[in-house]
């Protein structure tokens, strides 16, 4: 039941960061995730379950 999420994808989440940015690119994937925002360029993990639970959209990558 896993999304098919690969590295170099954006995905765009149902909350904003407070930057107010919603896209983020994967950079790692795995057991946890590594996402960089699209408007400041913070960078996060987090788990799979969390980040399946609020991908709105998958927009493939080059």
């Amino acid at each position: 039941m896993n999304m098919e999420i690969n590295v170099g994808d954006t995905l765009k989440l149902k909350k904003q960061h407070p930057c107010g940015g919603r896209e983020w690119e994967v950079l790692r994937t795995g057991a946890d995730f590594r996402l960089r925002c699209k408007s400041c360029g913070r960078q996060i993990m987090i788990a799979r379950k969390l980040l399946e639970k609020n991908v709105k959209e998958i927009l493939p990558g080059e």
